[in-house]
């Protein structure tokens, strides 16, 4: 059976919705928590599949999280040998920083539902599915676009939301895999000051995603079921 490596951050950001069309694929999942991962060591070209999540960390926040340095050259490893790779948020600015991108913090706090634009590349793309489809946005960072990627998607916020690197590597700024509630209802706990300087307000999040959830995480899943059927 094929093998796909989860990378989690924070305990409360994993595959979440993702899980489903990983599973269908044919891959087993195992997860590891960056932090705890001696990455000088890992062998990171093994699994079939990296999934490399989302984290409240910055990934120029190496100071305080050491581990960064070294999972961003496991990562940049593993681009280079054309392994499959998906990044959802920190885990998709890990992936521009390991392709030689620069990170920083974007204009404002980007939370809440929200539309992406689809490029023409996007278009063509798995992200097809998200055509017109309320995601998740829970973010502040941005990043240049690699020189090796193609743009997919942006906001008007945010020029880049989604690229890809050939057909072995996705990286999302946003959340597509987001609808459990208990999982919401963990993020909502955990960043709760976070929202509240987003300006947003925690009832209307829950009423959105309510409301817009369910739709949002069978977009994303039909859009990674395509990814996955094409990663080479």
């Amino acid at each position: 059976m094929k093998r796909a490596l989860v990378i989690r951050h924070v305990a409360h950001e994993g595959i979440a919705g993702y899980r489903a069309p990983v599973e269908a694929a044919g891959y087993l999942i195992e997860r590891a928590a960056a932090c705890e991962r001696d990455w000088a060591s890992l062998d990171v070209l093994s699994p079939d599949l990296l999934v490399v999540m989302g984290g409240p960390m910055g990934v120029y926040e190496a100071a305080a999280h050491p581990w960064l340095t070294a999972e961003v050259a496991a990562i940049a490893r593993r681009l280079a040998a054309r392994r499959a790779t998906l990044g959802v948020c920190l885990g998709a600015q890990l992936m521009a920083v390991a392709l030689g991108a620069r990170v920083y913090p974007g204009p404002a706090r980007e939370v809440g539902f929200g539309t992406v634009a689809l490029t023409a590349g996007g278009d063509g793309s798995a992200l097809r599915h998200l055509a017109g489809v309320p995601v998740l946005h829970w973010h502040v960072d941005t990043f240049d676009l690699p020189e090796s990627a193609v743009r997919l998607a942006s906001t008007p916020a945010y020029a880049n939301q989604a690229f890809a690197v050939g057909t072995h590597a996705l990286a999302l700024q946003f959340h597509a895999e987001m609808g459990d509630d208990a999982r919401f209802a963990a993020w909502m706990e955990q960043d709760a000051e976070y929202i509240r300087g987003a300006g947003v307000e925690a009832a209307a999040l829950w009423r959105d995603h309510d409301r817009l959830g369910p739709a949002a995480v069978r977009a994303g899943q039909a859009m990674l079921e395509e990814w996955l059927a094409g990663v080479s």
